[in-house]
This record gives structure tokens, C-alpha cells and sequence, in this order.
């Protein structure tokens, strides 16, 4: 029997909120959690705790906040926890092999993909810009890779056609915090067998890029709005009316053939825009023109007539 009684938890956005809650609810003794450095956010730059740092604020849990993760020091305070388990869930950082086995039974991660796919930083908004239908929850073991580490415990999580990666990343958070409880208990009982990952299998999910975010009109309409959702809410797709920016929110493909040049404002109604692609046409619902605040299409076309043959750039 795996004797699991202090745990130090390592996350720091919002994804990793709910997994240390499903800690604290199933009565985990979470000694220690570690998340990057305050920083900065916001219009106003005012500098803000990460908040998993909130959380563990509120429930008098010492929160460590490293510069460095790979100097001595370091890992001599934090043995001096005595944490018989590190629980990770997106810390941000790579985290080297030695602060990993420093634990009696080593390092485990609450992973946003069904691994081997979507190794790396954007798990979740990579499935949804390949267009996947379903995704899921990988808790591994961790090595010194990148998510190349034993496979413990997985769950399924579907995609829905209007998931963007804010309402995703949710689900799967909440899910990420369900299995990380079940994998502790069926660990305690000596039930959770690692098994190895399949190279043949293993793909990317590199960090976004604001190079992603200009829209193709001549690409699907299936792939744009895997694009619109996929970048929601960063770096968020847009395309351009006239010299001004503009980005498209809550698509939906409307399948048929289409006549019109991609990019071409087919139909212009209270409920959307109907945008030629390259393939089939999409309905955008919302739209957020440059210097204006994200809106309905029918509060937008009050200020703003447009007229079918406009020509999306």
C-alpha cells in the first residue's frame, strides 16, 4: 500500500484551480502549493497573484513562488516539506528531474489531452483547431520529457460544435480534478499501473502564436470556425473590414455550395453574417470591430449598415 500523506501541489492559472480544490474537498493534507511569480494583468498592469495562489491563500496553505526551479536551494526547501507526493497541474514551467523524484513516489501530472496526442503548452486549443470531437484528461507520471512520462489514468471529455477553449478548458478542469482524487485513492490501494506512451502516436500542441490569428477565408468553413474557437479567447482570429480589425466570435457552418468569392458577406441578418469560404459558408454571431467592445451582429449593425458583397481581407 502506497502511503501517501503530505502532497505539495504545483500549479498556477485558472485550469489548475479545480484540481486543488478536489484535493482539499477529499481531505488531502496539500502541505505546500508552488505557482509562478505575481504579475502583472489588465489595462491597469496591476500586479496580481496567479489563482492557485488565491486558493491556497484562503485556506492558510504556504504558497512558495520560485524565480528559479533548478538551483539547490530550491530543492533543499522543498524537501524540507517532507511530501511523500508532487502533484502538477499546469505549473508552466519544465520542471527538472531532480525536483521530479524528489518525492518517495515521485511526480504525478494532471495532463489536458488523451496522451500521446498534444504533447506540450496548448493541449486544449490545439484539439480544438484540428477539429477534434473529443479530447480528455491524462494523469501520468512525470519524467524529464515533455509529457513523455508513464500513463496512470485518463478521461474522456467530448467537444461540443460552440466549445471555445474558455468553455473547454473548464470541463476539463473540473474532469482533470475528479480523476486526480481517483487516481490518489486507486494509488493508496496499489491499483493504478503505470503503462508506457506510444511514440507511433504522440503529436505537438505548441504555445499559440498571434501568427495563428489572421483568418483564410479561402480554408473550410469547418476549419475557420475550428480557428475562431480554437483562439478564443487568445490570441483571437480575426479579419479585416476595411483599414480596421475585426474578429468574428460564435460560428457556425452552414453547409452548401456557395457561389461567392471566400470572404464575401453572403447575407446580412439580426442573427449573423453569412461569410462565403472556401467550402461551405460560416455564420458569425458576434463580432468585435477595432476600437469597439464585442457585440451581438444586431447591436453591431445598428451603428454599423453593411451590405451583401462586402468583401472580408
Amino acid at each position: 500500500m502506497a502511503e501517501i500523506n503530505r502532497i505539495i501541489f504545483m500549479g498556477t492559472p485558472d485550469f489548475a484551480v479545480p484540481t486543488l480544490q478536489a484535493m482539499l474537498d477529499h481531505g488531502e493534507k496539500v502541505v505546500a502549493v508552488v505557482c509562478q511569480p505575481d504579475r502583472p494583468k489588465g489595462r491597469g498592469c496591476k500586479v496580481q497573484p496567479p489563482p492557485v495562489k488565491v486558493l491556497a491563500t484562503q485556506h492558510g496553505i504556504p504558497v512558495l513562488q520560485p524565480i528559479k526551479v533548478r538551483s539547490q536551494e530550491w530543492l533543499t526547501e522543498l524537501a524540507s516539506f517532507g511530501a511523500d507526493l508532487f502533484v502538477v497541474t499546469a505549473y508552466g514551467r519544465l520542471l527538472p528531474g531532480p525536483l521530479l523524484n524528489l518525492p518517495p513516489l515521485g511526480t504525478i501530472n494532471v495532463h489536458g489531452s488523451l496522451l500521446p496526442r498534444y504533447r506540450g503548452a496548448a493541449p486544449v486549443q490545439r484539439a480544438l483547431l484540428a477539429g477534434e470531437a473529443e479530447t480528455g484528461i491524462t494523469i501520468m507520471q512525470m519524467d524529464e520529457g515533455m509529457d513523455t512520462g508513464d500513463i496512470l489514468l485518463t478521461g474522456r471529455q467530448a467537444i461540443e460544435p460552440d466549445d471555445t477553449t474558455s468553455t473547454l478548458a473548464v470541463k476539463m478542469a473540473s474532469l482533470g480534478g475528479e480523476l486526480l482524487v481517483q487516481a490518489l485513492d486507486l494509488r493508496r490501494r496499489d491499483q493504478l499501473p503505470p503503462r508506457k506512451q506510444d511514440e507511433a502516436l504522440a503529436t505537438d500542441a505548441p504555445m499559440l502564436s498571434k501568427d495563428e490569428a489572421p483568418i483564410d477565408w479561402h480554408r473550410s468553413a469547418t476549419q475557420i470556425s475550428c480557428q475562431i474557437r480554437g483562439l478564443d479567447p487568445w490570441p483571437k482570429a480575426h479579419t479585416h473590414l476595411g483599414d480596421k480589425w475585426l474578429r468574428p466570435f460564435r460560428p457556425q457552418v452552414l453547409a452548401g455550395a456557395v457561389q461567392e468569392a471566400p470572404g464575401t458577406l453572403i447575407k446580412v441578418a439580426k442573427d449573423g453574417l453569412v461569410i462565403a469560404t472556401g467550402q461551405d459558408s460560416l455564420l458569425v454571431r458576434e463580432i468585435q470591430l477595432e476600437g469597439k467592445k464585442k457585440m451581438s451582429v444586431d447591436a453591431f449593425l445598428r451603428g454599423h449598415p453593411l451590405e451583401p458583397g462586402l468583401l472580408f481581407t
